[in-house]
């Protein structure tokens, strides 16, 4: 395992120049000349030009590739165009907010989908089981921006209930700002999480080890968590592992709606500046978590089922 773990970090580095040189053709090549969407339509040659040496935009293609790829292995991204801040400054300051909301949310959401698949699968076919399918395709069939206005005006504008917007540092003071886009975020996981997990803890039920297991006589309950829910660990690890990378962008609308200053909103605020340092370290970064958490993933599959052998 040592050995392959290495390997698959050697491999970041072959990954990073692709992503890098992908990420430089987006933005240096293919999107044009920035100092045009930065000054508008009005600015002169003379102004583009004293700009383009402010921003490093005069140095020659090859160069300021070399530059791309250099912040893809450093994590220094240099400064915003927009704030004038420290890149890697202003990642550390939204980190906090954004997985103050993403993390509770997302492993609430997973453990109660996973609960709710084998509440579901146990009493599979029967008016319960009919009832919880067709409240994941109606909760899944509501836009997101419907749960967000909805919740915003009835619980906290309303009754009260929860802060409508802002974020305050340190715990507690944080709850009451981010408790309400957390209960959002668990409603909006719901529906599909359950589909999915309920089908793979389906799959497993109708094979012929569990017909096994109960000509032995084990009870449905014993079969369920002993040797479905394990058997089912391998497909449900993928689909959990690979979505916490996009926990580190935080929740795009769920932080512009409800004011939270976390990377989400600063992601959503370089994209309407067109300040594209922030967007390559955005790219650069998720690029690179993904790729460790895709690792991790392997890693846990071996621990979920030991006849898995990585090489």
């Amino acid at each position: 395992m040592t050995n392959y773990i290495i390997r698959r970090l050697l491999y970041l580095i072959p990954v990073l120049l692709g992503v890098s040189f992908l990420i430089f053709l987006l933005f240096n090549v293919v999107a044009g000349d920035p100092t045009a969407v930065l000054l508008g339509k009005n600015a002169t040659a003379r102004q583009m030009e004293e700009l383009r040496e402010q921003l490093g935009l005069n140095k020659p293609l090859f160069m300021q590739y070399l530059d791309v790829v250099k912040s893809a292995f450093t994590f220094d991204f240099g400064r915003s165009w927009a704030t004038k801040q420290e890149i890697t400054y202003m990642l550390k300051q939204g980190a906090y907010p954004s997985l103050t909301l993403t993390i509770p949310a997302f492993v609430i959401s997973t453990v109660l989908s996973l609960f709710i698949s084998l509440f579901v699968a146990y009493y599979r076919g029967k008016g319960i089981d009919l009832f919880i399918r067709f409240l994941c395709i109606a909760g899944m069939s509501v836009s997101a921006l419907a749960y967000i206005l909805g919740f915003q005006w009835l619980f906290a504008y309303k009754l009260g209930w929860f802060e409508i917007s802002g974020f305050e540092y340190g715990f507690p003071e944080f709850l009451p700002y981010i408790a309400l886009p957390a209960i959002i975020w668990i409603i909006l996981s719901l529906g599909p999480d359950v589909r999915f997990f309920r089908t793979v803890i389906l799959d497993e039920i109708y094979q012929d080890y569990v017909r096994t297991a109960r000509a032995k006589g084990l009870g449905e309950m014993t079969i369920l968590l002993k040797h479905v829910l394990r058997n089912a660990m391998i497909p449900i690890i993928t689909y959990t592992v690979i979505q916490i990378p996009f926990l580190i962008l935080g929740a795009l609308l769920l932080e512009n709606f409800f004011g939270i200053p976390g990377i989400g909103g600063m992601t959503l605020n370089a994209l309407n500046n067109s300040d594209f340092p922030v967007i390559k370290a955005m790219a650069i970064l998720s690029s690179v978590v993904y790729i460790i958490f895709s690792l991790v993933s392997d890693i846990l599959y071996t621990i979920a089922d030991p006849r898995v052998k990585l090489k």
